[in-house]
């Protein structure tokens, strides 16, 4: 983690290292399972199988206990350690990326569901799939470099994120206009569209969320909040503070 790693390693209490450390590896588990469901998530949208809802659920169930298991944590560390400094932007970091995987993991069930509602559809159609699956690499990819990000403390990897985010918005929009053609031109499938949109709507979420843990890593390793800033002025605002 370079300098801000150092930063951890300094106290007098091991035993305070020791929590940092293990929150941060509680965090990267969790990440871990939220990767999971949405590449379950994608793969029922690709060919969807009842037993991917079923893996999704055990899933979430899996996500939700660390959740749980980490706010016990972040709460303990805050009342017993009082962090200050790097120490306290790492606890309230990983507080808030934390909210961001769960919500992440709840748009991934999304997807799923909107897949089996597109299965057992009488009028079951591939509407749809070359957009939902060119949005699903691309968020999928985000939130895994986002996690790898933050395991490295990585800010550039973070900034490319949201970059990236910019590229997913570009798409879906597009992706949404088409659609809306093609219910316009064809009434018939204006149900598998509607479902279709659904599921670019909650993949954008993902990408939003991925978007959310890179924002949250920048302030981790610089102190500085960029959220509701452009990516041109974060990159600026960014080389000036390096």
């Amino acid at each position: 983690m370079g300098d801000l790693r150092e930063d951890f390693t300094r106290h007098i209490s091991s035993e305070f290292n020791d929590e940092l450390e293990e929150l941060c590896s509680d965090l990267l588990k969790m990440g871990g399972l939220a990767e999971r469901q949405v590449q379950l998530a994608l793969q029922a949208q690709e060919q969807f199988d009842s037993e991917l809802v079923k893996q999704i659920k055990e899933t979430e169930k899996s996500v939700n206990a660390w959740e749980i298991r980490i706010d016990e944590l972040v709460a303990e560390i805050i009342a017993r350690r009082q962090p200050t400094a790097s120490d306290l932007r790492l606890v309230l970091a990983v507080s808030k990326i934390v909210r961001d995987l769960e919500r992440a993991g709840d748009e991934a069930n999304k997807v799923a569901y909107m897949a089996q509602q597109a299965a057992e559809s009488p009028r079951f159609s591939t509407v749809g799939a070359i957009e939902v699956r060119a949005i699903g690499e691309r968020v999928a990819g985000m939130l895994s470099d986002a996690l790898t990000a933050f395991a490295r403390l990585d800010v550039d990897m973070a900034l490319q994120v949201a970059r990236n985010d910019k590229d997913v918005d570009a798409i879906y929009q597009s992706a949404l206009r088409s659609l809306a053609t093609f219910m316009i031109e064809d009434p018939r499938e204006i149900g598998n569209v509607l479902n279709v949109m659904w599921v670019l709507r909650a993949l954008e979420r993902i990408g939003d969320h991925a978007t959310n843990v890179a924002e949250h890593i920048v302030y981790l390793v610089k102190g500085t909040d960029i959220r509701h800033r452009t990516v041109t002025d974060v990159d600026a605002q960014t080389r000036s503070i390096n």
